[in-house]
């Protein structure tokens, strides 16, 4: 079956996107960004195969996907997972969903690793929390477990112990009962944060040393069993 077109209407919601009518059907048969609609010379007296209609319509799927990925990059980085996530939302079929992606990440738009890696760094900076922690984020932000694992293995072992320094001295002043108690409590608290053993517990002697309490660690059960 062929198709006529018979007018082009500009859609009055979206003002980059256009109306295709035919002369065979009422209703407009299919619209299209304005850039395909230039691309494909779709005005008035074209003659239109179902296979062309079919063909452009899938270009605009995909062209669609990538422009709201691109806008959605603009508030800040984003995983694949994310961008896939979004543009599921946005009730996009899975082929242009993985041609923007494909897409995106050959133009270096998005790259798991890079972004892994930058976040992992800005959040032991400014989070106070540990590597574990922050390799959990990444993998609820869609990274790969490899990939994650990587990014929070290449943190600073220093700057990771003088974050949970920091936390452990401003913890410490909150806490109240005898020293052990306390101690129990602030090592609880920097392993819920993501800091390996060995940092919270040097972290913890440290908060103790700096607050001049006693410190007779012998025998003493750090957590509960």
């Amino acid at each position: 079956m062929s198709y006529t077109i018979r007018s082009v209407e500009q859609d009055r919601k979206q003002r980059r996107r256009y109306l295709i009518y035919v002369e065979q059907v009422e209703q407009s048969l299919f619209s299209v960004h304005e850039d395909l609609l230039i691309r494909h010379r779709l005005f008035k007296g074209l003659a239109l195969t179902e296979e062309t209609v079919s063909a452009i319509v899938a270009e605009d799927n995909r062209y669609r996907a990538y422009a709201l990925a691109i806008y959605y990059l603009g508030a800040r980085p984003r995983t694949a997972k994310e961008i896939e996530r979004y543009l599921l939302r946005k009730e996009l079929e899975e082929e242009p969903i993985a041609y923007a992606i494909e897409r995106l990440q050959q133009e270096r738009l998005i790259d798991d690793a890079d972004y892994a890696q930058r976040f992992a760094e800005s959040r032991l900076r400014s989070s106070g929390k540990g590597r574990l922690y922050i390799q959990q984020e990444l993998r609820m932000r869609g990274v790969d477990k490899h990939t994650a694992d990587q990014a929070a293995s290449a943190l600073s072992r220093d700057m990771e112990q003088a974050a949970a320094d920091q936390a452990a001295v401003k913890r410490w002043r909150s806490l109240t009962g005898e020293t052990y108690e306390k101690r129990r409590k602030l090592a609880q608290f920097l392993l819920r944060r993501g800091y390996p053993m060995e940092v919270s517990m040097t972290a913890v002697k440290r908060a103790i040393a700096q607050s001049g309490d006693e410190d007779d660690d012998e025998d003493v059960v750090w957590l509960d069993n």
